[in-house]
C-alpha cells in the first residue's frame, strides 16, 4: 500500500489578541479554526478546538496581553487540546513572549520566569515557537525546540525613513546601555532608507528592587539640534523612554521620537507620553491597544504581513531568517 500524504495548514487563535490573528489569517488567505472557549464557576478555563486536526500543522497565536496569566492558560490548553488530538506539527505564535523582562536572576531568591514560560510550551506539547523581538536574543536558548524570532525593525525604519526632516541630522539613541545592539540595527534599516544617523545611548539608573521606576542621569552622543529616535522593544509604563525624552530635549535635541515593537502601555504611560516633550510614538500591534489608550500622536503598524510571511516559511520548511536577511537574530 502506497499512500502520497499532504500537508495541512490549520490557524487557531487565542482570545488575546484575535484583531491580529484575522489579518495573519486574511495575509495567509486561511480561515480561523474554531475554539470553543467557556469557565468554569471557579474561574478555571475551558479550551476545545472545534474541528479535527489530525495530522495537520497547526499554528496557535495567542497574545500575552491584560489579563496576561489568563491568555497564558488558554494558549498552554489549546496546545495540550491539540497535542491530544493528534495534530502533526504545533507550533505556537506568539507576537509578544510574556515575562520575557525576567530572563537572569538580578537579586537573590528570584525566579527565571521567562525560562519557565519556555518549559510551560515545551511541556504543553510545542514542536516551535515564533515570536517578535524578545527582550533579550538569548531567551531562545531556553527552548529545546527551534524558535524563529521575527523583527520588526524593518517596519519601523520603514516608517520613521518616511517621517524624517532629511535637512535635519539624525541620532538613533538607546534608553540604555543593553540596548545597543537593537539601536545598531535600526540605524542599519535607516541607512537601507538613505539616512545616515549616529548612535547615542542614555545611562540609566533603576533603583534596586524596583521594577517599573528608572531614571535617566546623562546621554552618550551627539544630540544637540538633532532629531532623535529613542528604539527600545516594549514601552510599559513609559517612565524609562520619556525621562529619556526629557534628558534629550534638555541636552538641545531638536525634537524626539519614541519607536518600540511591544506597546503593553500600562498604568500612568499613556498621560505621560500625551505630555512629555514626544514628536511621535510609535509601536506595533503585538499586543492590542484599546482605542481609549489612542493619543493623537500616537501611531500603531501592523506586524501581520511579517508574521504571516514567517508561518507561511516555517509550513513550507523554507528559510525564516532569510525574510530578514539573517538579522533577526
Amino acid at each position: 500500500m502506497e499512500l502520497v500524504s499532504k500537508k495541512r495548514l490549520m490557524l487557531f487563535a487565542g482570545s488575546g489578541n484575535l484583531e491580529l490573528s484575522e489579518e495573519i489569517a486574511a495575509c495567509l488567505e486561511v480561515h480561523l479554526g474554531e475554539v470553543k472557549r467557556s469557565r468554569f464557576a471557579n474561574g478555571e478555563l475551558y479550551c476545545r478546538l472545534g474541528q479535527s486536526v489530525r495530522g495537520s500543522d497547526v499554528f496557535i497565536i495567542q497574545g500575552h496581553c491584560e489579563p496576561i496569566n489568563d491568555h497564558i492558560i488558554e494558549q498552554l490548553l489549546m496546545i495540550d487540546a491539540a497535542k491530544r488530538a493528534s495534530a502533526k506539527r504545533i507550533t505556537a505564535v506568539c507576537p509578544f513572549y510574556g515575562y520575557s523582562r525576567q530572563d537572569r536572576k538580578a537579586e537573590g531568591r528570584e525566579p527565571i520566569s521567562a525560562r519557565l514560560m519556555a518549559d510551560l510550551l515545551t511541556v504543553a506539547g510545542v514542536d516551535r515557537v515564533v515570536t517578535v523581538d524578545l527582550h533579550t536574543g538569548q531567551i531562545q536558548g531556553f527552548f529545546d525546540c527551534p524558535v524563529d524570532h521575527l523583527t520588526a525593525v524593518p517596519l519601523l525604519a520603514q516608517h520613521m525613513a518616511g517621517a524624517l526632516d532629511r535637512s535635519v541630522d539624525v541620532t538613533v539613541v538607546s534608553p540604555d546601555a543593553g540596548g545597543g545592539k537593537l539601536a545598531r540595527r535600526f540605524a542599519n534599516k535607516l541607512a537601507d532608507h538613505g539616512v545616515e544617523p549616529d548612535l547615542a545611548f542614555i545611562d540609566k539608573r533603576r533603583p534596586k528592587g524596583t521594577h517599573n521606576v528608572a531614571v535617566a542621569t546623562e546621554v552618550v552622543g551627539e544630540v544637540d539640534g538633532r532629531q532623535c529616535l529613542l528604539v527600545d522593544d516594549m514601552i510599559d509604563t513609559a517612565g524609562t523612554v520619556v525621562s529619556a525624552a526629557e534628558l534629550l530635549t534638555s541636552r538641545g535635541a531638536s525634537s524626539v521620537s519614541i519607536l518600540a515593537t511591544h506597546g503593553l502601555l500600562s498604568g500612568p504611560a499613556i498621560d505621560r507620553l500625551k505630555n512629555g516633550p514626544i514628536r511621535e510614538v510609535v509601536v506595533t500591534n503585538t499586543l492590542p491597544i484599546p482605542w481609549e489608550k489612542h493619543f493623537d500622536n500616537l501611531t500603531v503598524l501592523s506586524i501581520a504581513p511579517i508574521v504571516a510571511e514567517a508561518i507561511d516559511a516555517v509550513f513550507e520548511d523554507t528559510s525564516v531568517s532569510e525574510l530578514f536577511k539573517g538579522d533577526n537574530v
